[in-house]
């Protein structure tokens, strides 16, 4: 009786459930597989374990388990996280206001509100691959702008270097990716216009003789003979003009930042000197002479600018806008006094800084000070961009050398007793 009480005891019991087995850092946890690895506190130096889960297979979760043992020893181990691209981006947007030009974060700003999240904002931040960025700017290509139409492959490269940068800082400063997938991403062909040359020295001089009257000529003539910027142009402050030395200083720059004018440092970062000629320093002189009696005679209206060269009657500011839009309006006033045959073509205010520049390499001026001019912080971008001038620069300069050496020999063999 005994045993037969014990055997129904025992048909009673409920099998016990078999404990999972950690094995080599891996364990069935379910459905899936899981690994475990010791991650060292950043704020202690205390190693932590760190679960990992979700995988399909044990031999997926062994792979992830190696790969993240080997970030881990390099000090490249990322936690997962759910924050999407679009958390991530606000807090980057926050982190670099107060460390990038206004203008530059506006581009930010721009790109991801209008193109980034708008696509890939719900995905989390570190589910983004080169894969689904490739995706984002293909679809960008074919109906990624206004009412659906492509988007250009330039708006897309500055999309690209947007997200390029964001996803950097997240790999390199924040530690919140391993790899930056932005990196191996697939772009567009973008086919890099060289910059034409719209006037010769001889139209310059037609559309410079045109804007005489106008109260801004000295800004188009200094424009036009330094090369300078649209921004650096409307910065300028007298104390940065030696006329003495007849040296200008740009120091700094000026935009529009959502309708704002705004103030900051050059394109690259630093100031430069440029040398101008004499007669563009009697302008100038004539230019100081006039801001001078519009002062006086505003009087009280007028506004104080810190010694700002290029004003308003009233002292005030310009807006880039304003010199940009009288370029067309001196040229469109100039082409009605003249025979067809001498109107000027259309041109924009920056195509005076393409003149000076291929105007000077032409001239055989060295590349690396037309740069130090522009304000190119590295000769190289100025060869990439104006290769084009050199090309026809260098053109013929193999017969150049051949007649050189052919001088060199025929004065040799001229002279008596020459011997080997």
């Amino acid at each position: 009786m005994p045993d037969n009480q014990a055997a129904e005891a025992g048909r009673d019991r409920k099998p016990r459930k078999s404990t999972p087995k950690l094995r080599g850092g891996v364990m069935k946890r379910g459905t899936t597989w899981s690994y475990v690895i010791r991650v060292p506190d950043p704020s202690t130096g205390a190693s932590k374990p760190k679960w990992v889960g979700g995988f399909e297979t044990e031999e997926a979760a062994k792979v992830a388990r190696d790969e993240a043992r080997i970030r881990a020893r390099r000090g490249e181990y990322v936690n997962r996280s759910v924050s999407t691209v679009a958390d991530y981006l606000a807090e980057w947007l926050e982190t670099h206001a107060a460390t990038v030009k206004p203008k530059t974060l506006a581009g930010y700003r721009h790109d991801i509100d209008h193109y980034i999240v708008p696509r890939i904002g719900r995905m989390r931040r570190q589910a983004l691959r080169p894969a689904v960025i490739s995706k984002l700017y293909r679809d960008l290509a074919e109906h990624g702008g206004r009412d659906g139409r492509p988007l250009s492959a330039w708006t897309i490269s500055h999309i690209h270097r947007t997200l390029r940068k964001a996803l950097a800082d997240a790999v390199q400063v924040e530690q919140l990716l391993a790899v930056n997938p932005a990196e191996r991403s697939k772009r567009p062909r973008h086919h890099v216009t060289e910059p034409a040359r719209v006037w010769t020295p001889e139209q310059l001089d037609s559309f410079l003789s045109a804007a005489r009257p106008h109260r801004l000529y000295a800004f188009y003539r200094l424009a036009a003979y330094t090369g300078a910027r649209r921004g650096e142009l409307l910065y300028l402050r007298w104390s940065a003009v030696d006329l003495d030395t007849a040296e200008v200083t740009f120091g700094g720059s000026t935009a529009v930042v959502r309708g704002q004018r705004v103030e900051g440092t050059t394109k690259g970062g630093r100031s430069r000197v440029v040398s101008i000629d004499r007669e563009t320093v009697t302008i100038l002189r004539e230019h100081h002479h006039r801001q001078a009696e519009e002062r006086q005679a505003a009087g009280t209206a007028w506004t104080d600018n810190d010694g700002l060269v290029f004003t308003t009657k009233w002292g005030e500011p310009l807006y880039p806008d304003t010199v940009t839009a009288l370029v067309s309006k001196l040229i469109t006033a100039h082409n009605k006094s003249v025979a067809p045959g001498l109107a000027l073509p259309h041109a924009r205010l920056h195509d005076l800084r393409h003149l000076h520049a291929t105007t000077l390499l032409l001239a055989g001026v060295p590349v690396h000070v037309v740069a130090a001019r522009l304000g190119h912080v590295d000769p190289a971008v100025t060869l990439r961009v104006y290769s084009h001038v050199l090309r026809e620069h260098a053109f013929g300069v193999g017969d150049v050398f051949a007649r050189a050496v052919k001088a060199s020999v025929s004065k040799s063999a001229s002279k008596p007793g020459q011997t080997d």
